[in-house]
């Protein structure tokens, strides 16, 4: 039996990540995992609290381990790709907070990928009603990274634009799951 493969995509707010993360789906025949967090605030009707945190990561892991299960079901086993991770829940909750909750630093540790593309702050930034730091997004760029390298995740940098980020991305995955 083969293995669901896991690849991650992960970085700093508006460097393209849902999108890239669709496009890999698409490009490998795969599926795709959304983030939570977008469609939590947006239904929640006041800003987010901490303890929203922890309901975002819970709620993402719940999606996630839906569709691994889909994978899982199916004799060709996709590989599935994910609109964020919990490493992004923990630096925000750090970031706004100064602390984030055990069980989301537990579940990082425990919830394996088998990559991680972490994004580039390369792309100009779009504001929306949830984006909060454009000024920041290399300062977040460089702790994902060091979060990722800290966990000794496997983990590539994607960049570019368009078309040359996704042919990019597809290079790095095919190099990395050989």
């Amino acid at each position: 039996m083969t293995a669901i493969r896991k690849v991650a995509v992960t970085g700093p707010e508006s460097t393209g990540k849902s999108k890239l993360c669709r496009d890999l789906a698409h490009h490998y025949k795969g599926l795709f995992v959304p983030e939570h967090a977008r469609a939590y605030i947006d239904q929640l009707g006041r800003p987010y609290q901490q303890d929203d945190i922890l309901a975002i990561a819970k709620g993402q892991l719940a999606i996630e381990q839906k569709i691994v299960d889909q994978a899982g079901k199916m004799s060709a086993k996709p590989i599935v790709f994910c609109d964020t991770e919990l490493i992004v829940t923990k630096v925000w909750s750090i970031h706004k907070y100064d602390s984030c909750d055990p069980w989301i630093l537990d579940q990082i540790e425990s919830n394996h990928y088998d990559l991680f593309l972490l994004c580039d702050v390369d792309l100009p930034w779009e504001p929306d009603m949830q984006r909060e730091h454009p000024e920041l997004r290399s300062y977040f760029f460089d702790w994902y990274r060091l979060e990722l390298e800290n966990y000794n995740f496997p983990y590539h940098v994607v960049m570019g634009d368009g078309e040359n980020r996704l042919n990019n991305a597809v290079r790095l995955i095919d190099s990395a799951l050989q």
